[in-house]
């Protein structure tokens, strides 16, 4: 579960992180950097979709900044994972509320 969420903090399992963040059901990954910053691409998350998740929730920063290229997307859904793509806000609430539902991998990006 997700304590808390501020911009470019966020609080895990008791854990406060300031770096972007991958959250597991049985480990967090931090800091978590993307090949081209702003840019999601598959290259950046291959660890989520080795873990095989249910749900994938993505928190594109506070602004909603970081893009999701098209091919995470069309990848997950061919694996027949539920992709969720949201501002870090939200995408933190949404985490919350799915969890302890079905297996759930959330990747947070901190700020912008």
């Amino acid at each position: 579960m997700i304590e808390s969420y501020t911009f470019g903090k966020i609080k895990v399992k008791g854990q406060t992180f300031t770096s972007d963040v991958i959250v597991f059901p049985d480990k967090i990954k931090s800091p978590w950097w993307r090949i081209s910053g702003h840019n999601l691409c598959l290259d950046d998350i291959q660890s989520v979709f080795q873990a095989q998740p249910e749900i994938f929730i993505i928190g594109t920063g506070f602004f909603g900044l970081m893009k999701v290229e098209k091919d995470v997307i069309q990848f997950a859904e061919s694996k027949g994972i539920q992709i969720f793509i949201k501002k870090t806000e939200e995408a933190v609430k949404l985490f919350n509320e799915l969890w302890t539902q079905k297996q759930t991998i959330g990747a947070f990006h901190l700020t912008c």
